[in-house]
């Protein structure tokens, strides 16, 4: 059974940066592809960037392209989100979330509790 453990969220007003970090425990984490989702108030969970299994490719929703950086550090067991230049669009809570699927997708089987981002104007 995987646990996964998501920090780093908080407040922050337009235009700054936050790290979001995902600490995973249980076994073969680097088999896993994992990534992040954002639910945004009254919205449905949708992927903003993942990593897949097939080499570590990563890929980004539209929306964050160009200023989320998703990485992984299988040492550590680790996947973090660099967000940069954050809007209030980007206000809501951000799920880590890992599969053994090649694509990560919503019906990943192992999910973190959420950690909630505000961006003010």
């Amino acid at each position: 059974q995987v646990q996964l453990v998501e920090s780093g969220g908080g407040s922050v007003q337009a235009g700054g940066s936050l790290r979001l970090s995902c600490a995973a425990s249980g076994p073969a984490f680097s088999s896993l592809s994992t990534g992040w989702f954002h639910q945004a108030p009254g919205e449905e969970r949708e992927l903003v960037a993942a990593i897949s299994t097939y080499r570590n490719t990563p890929i980004y929703a539209d929306s964050v392209l160009g200023r989320f950086t998703i990485s992984r550090d299988n040492a550590k067991n680790t996947v973090y989100l660099q967000m940069n230049s954050l809007n209030p669009e980007d206000t809501g809570v951000y799920y880590c979330a890992a599969a053994s699927t090649v694509w990560l997708t919503p019906r990943a089987e192992y999910w973190g509790q959420g950690t909630p981002v505000t961006v003010s104007s």
